[in-house]
C-alpha cells in the first residue's frame, strides 16, 4: 500500500476565505488535523503552460490574479516560502526521465494556491513548489508527469496538492448556492467513482464522460484533478468533501488513503 500524501480540492470562487461555505469549514477544520508535510507541491489551475513548469522562487509573492472583489481580499497576502533548490533538483530529474520540464524562478503564488492554503495552512508555514498544468503535453503524458511527481513527493515526504474544479462552467453558475444542476452532480459522481478505482484508463478518456464537456468547455480547471489520479498510480482516492457553489461548481475534495480517517464527507448543498 503506497504512503503517497496526495489531495485534491476545488477551489472554488477567490473569495472562498471571506464567505460562509461547507467548503471554507472542511478546509479549516480539515488542516486543523492534518500532520504537516515537509513540504508540498502543488498543481494549480491557474499555472497554465504549453509544457511542465516548475516554480523556483525562494519568497513567492501573492498574486491577486482576479478582478471585482472585496478590498479585503486584494490585502491578503499568504507568505510560504519556496523551495529554490530543491525545485531545480525536481526539475533535473524530471527532464532525466524524460520529460521536457523547465523552471521559472520568478512563479508568484496564483489564488489557486494561496487561496484554499490559506484555509488549510493559515501560518503559510508549509513551504510550497508550484506546478503548472501542461496545457498541450495530451492525457497520457499528463498522466505519465504526474506519476513521476507522486514518486518524487513520496520519497522526499512532500504532499501533492491539485487544486482546480471537478465541475467548471462559468458560464452556466447561478447567483446563488443552490442545489447543483443534473448535469454537474452526474459529472461529479463520475469523478468520484473513477477516483475511487484509480482508474487511469478511465481518465485518459476523461472527455467521453457523462456531460464533461459542459462540465468543462476548457480543461485547465479539470487537469490538476487528473493529475492527482495519475500521481497515485491505480491508488484510490477517496471523496472527503462534496458541496457545490453557484448550482454546478463543484467544490469536491479528494484524497490518498492516508487521509481517510483525517476528513469528513459533509453533503451540504448537495441537494
Amino acid at each position: 500500500m503506497t504512503t503517497r500524501q496526495v489531495l485534491y480540492l476545488s477551489h472554488g470562487s477567490p473569495d472562498l476565505s471571506l464567505i460562509d461555505h461547507p467548503a471554507r469549514t472542511f478546509l479549516r477544520e480539515f488542516g486543523e488535523r492534518l500532520p504537516k508535510p515537509r513540504g508540498a507541491l502543488i498543481i494549480s489551475a491557474h499555472f497554465e503552460t504549453p509544457g511542465l513548469v516548475v516554480g523556483g522562487s525562494s519568497r513567492p509573492r501573492t498574486w491577486h490574479d482576479f478582478h471585482g472583489f472585496p478590498d479585503a481580499l486584494y490585502r491578503t497576502h499568504y507568505p510560504a516560502r519556496g523551495l529554490p533548490e530543491m525545485a531545480k533538483t525536481l526539475v533535473t530529474g524530471l527532464n532525466n526521465e524524460g520529460i521536457d520540464t523547465l523552471l521559472d524562478a520568478e512563479r508568484a503564488l496564483d489564488h489557486g494556491i494561496w487561496s484554499p492554503l490559506s484555509l488549510l495552512w493559515p501560518q503559510a508555514d508549509v513551504p510550497l513548489i508550484p506546478i503548472s498544468v501542461p496545457m498541450q503535453t495530451g492525457v497520457a503524458a499528463q498522466l505519465n508527469s504526474a506519476a513521476s511527481l507522486g514518486r518524487w513527493a513520496e520519497q522526499n515526504a512532500f504532499m501533492l496538492i491539485g487544486s482546480g474544479a471537478a465541475t467548471h462552467n462559468l458560464g452556466d453558475r447561478h447567483f446563488i448556492h443552490d442545489a447543483p444542476d443534473p448535469w454537474a452532480r452526474q459529472f461529479h459522481d463520475w469523478v468520484i467513482d473513477v477516483a475511487a478505482r484509480g482508474d487511469l484508463g478511465a481518465m485518459k478518456d476523461w472527455r467521453d464522460a457523462p456531460n464533461a464537456r459542459y462540465a468543462h468547455p476548457t480543461p485547465e480547471h479539470f487537469l490538476p484533478l487528473l493529475m492527482c489520479v495519475g500521481a497515485m498510480e491505480g491508488q484510490p482516492l477517496r471523496a472527503l468533501h462534496e458541496s457545490f457553489m453557484f448550482g454546478n461548481l463543484s467544490m469536491l475534495a479528494l484524497g490518498s488513503e492516508v487521509y481517510r480517517n483525517s476528513g469528513d464527507i459533509k453533503t451540504d448543498d448537495l441537494g
